[in-house]
């Protein structure tokens, strides 16, 4: 597991960061759509090196206000090799969501992320993020978002992360839904997994 350290801040690019995040934690645009109301969730800061994109908060992260603050995030950290207080380190590590607030409840589980949400903050956000190296791709929706429509289903996606080049990483999501993925695609683990804690380390 990494421990934490020191990493500083570049305070010239601090303030027009702030003011983004706080524009995005005021974001009110969709509350007529929300069943718990708006709180747009993210994580960030200029030294960032690393961003993880999710799909949307659920109601654990929604009363939080912490991203993967639930057992697909305890999932997600034991894959990254990374205790706690380095995973939430914004200096390191930038987390946002397709969908930054919580969708509601559809027949098949939490409802897909509103459309206009990642377009509207994701570019702006990711501007005020030189530093980054790695952006893992959580779930169908972030790969959707940022790599565009791919044949074949995630999991033939997923095998094919070598094509996205050093900056992106498309990765199933962690949630407890997709435990029978995993035991069905063990590769999974044995190969990649290795491969994105080498680099989530090398870059903190």
């Amino acid at each position: 597991m990494i421990k934490r350290t020191a990493v500083g801040r570049n305070p010239a690019r601090a303030e027009p960061l702030d003011a983004l995040l706080a524009e995005i934690r005021a974001c009110r645009r969709c509350a007529d759509r929300l069943p718990l109301g708006p709180r747009p969730v993210v994580r960030a800061a200029a030294s960032a090196r690393i961003l993880l994109v999710g799909q949307a908060p659920g109601t654990k992260v929604h009363a939080t206000g912490l991203s993967f603050n639930d057992p697909s995030g305890d999932l997600l950290r034991r894959w990254l090799g990374l205790e706690r207080d380095v995973f939430y380190d914004e200096r390191r590590i930038a987390i946002m969501a397709v969908g930054l607030c919580y969708p509601g409840k559809g027949p098949g589980g939490d409802l897909p992320p509103p459309r206009e949400c990642a377009p509207l903050w994701h570019p702006r956000l990711r501007a005020l993020l030189p530093e980054l190296a790695l952006t893992l791709l959580i779930g169908s929706h972030a790969v959707a978002y940022y790599l565009g429509r791919q044949p074949g289903t995630l999991a033939d996606t997923v095998r094919r992360w070598r094509a996205f080049g050093p900056g992106f990483v498309p990765l199933p999501h962690p949630s407890p839904r997709n435990r029978r993925w995993l035991k069905t695609n063990p590769w999974f683990e044995a190969e990649l997994v290795p491969e994105i804690r080498r680099r989530v380390h090398a870059l903190l």
